[in-house]
């Protein structure tokens, strides 16, 4: 019995040591981390979806009456804010905390710089905007009409570049630092799914989202090009393909993100109206 417990502990322990090498050679291996962190993003988007839909039938009323469409909606808003939490957290983390794109760094310029971190946290978004950009196509026009396949189209074309290139992953993670928002507006639609629309909840969300929008997709996006205006020596660089990603697709989201700003201007002032 000693010496078939011994066999054991040595076949686990050779699994186990099997298991660590196709990990670190393989799955997290500079070459594969694009792809690994891709298909993590998508099976996570997968695993959101399944207990949001579970836990929600187990524990909302609410979500049991709501028609199926609107289940679809619930579940994929859950999806988008885990995602919006999480790379909110890896962006500021990135653009403000770590030093990998800090000036003071004799490393390199800016505009180059990349590890193994930033590589799979941009992967995961990749593959979030897959799943998301699919069940949005897929679902059409319940989950979002032609500017929201726009949004993210872009923000794909553009993050998907920064991952599989290196190039621009600081400009990549100030604009996604703008997902900030998304908890706040999706909080906003269980609300009034909820029939809370005279909440007091309702009001402050309202103002919290008027300032989070204010702050992270209209001031940030200028700094964001204050900054590509200081570093345009390294800017001019870049492949003239990334090039076109780092003005153009910033651009066409800081208009989008004025329009929208002023519908939740419209939207805050029409609710306070209704509370004088």
């Amino acid at each position: 019995m000693i010496l078939l417990s011994e066999e054991a502990t040595m076949e686990i322990q050779s699994y186990q040591n099997q298991a660590e090498l196709l990990l670190k050679e393989y799955l997290l291996a500079d070459s594969f981390i694009p792809y690994t962190s891709v298909i993590c993003g998508i099976f996570a988007c997968k695993m959101v979806y399944d207990l949001t839909q579970l836990f929600s039938s187990v524990y909302f009323k609410s979500y049991l009456i709501l028609s199926k469409v609107q289940r679809n909606e619930w579940n994929n808003r859950s999806i988008s804010t885990v995602h919006a939490i999480f790379i909110t957290v890896m962006s500021l983390y990135f653009v403000f905390w770590s030093n990998l794109y800090s000036d003071n760094r004799y490393a390199g310029m800016i505009m180059f710089r990349s590890s193994a971190l930033s590589t799979f946290t941009l992967g995961v978004s990749v593959g979030y905007f897959l799943a998301d950009i699919g069940m949005i196509i897929w679902f059409y026009s319940s989950l979002g009409g032609i500017e929201y396949v726009i949004h993210h189209f872009l923000s794909l074309t553009a993050v998907a570049y920064s991952m599989m290139t290196g190039e621009g992953q600081l400009y990549t993670f100030m604009v996604l630092i703008s997902e900030t928002t998304t908890p706040g507006i999706n909080l906003r639609w269980y609300l009034d799914t909820a029939g809370m629309k005279r909440s007091r909840a309702y009001l402050i969300n309202g103002v919290v989202i008027f300032v989070t929008w204010l702050v992270a997709r209209i001031l940030l996006f200028m700094y964001l090009f204050y900054h590509v205006y200081l570093h345009f020596d390294q800017v001019k660089l870049v492949h003239s393909y990334g090039l076109l990603l780092i003005f153009v697709v910033p651009f066409i989201l800081s208009v989008m993100n004025l329009m929208w700003f002023g519908k939740i201007i419209k939207g805050l002032r029409k609710t306070l109206a209704k509370r004088q």
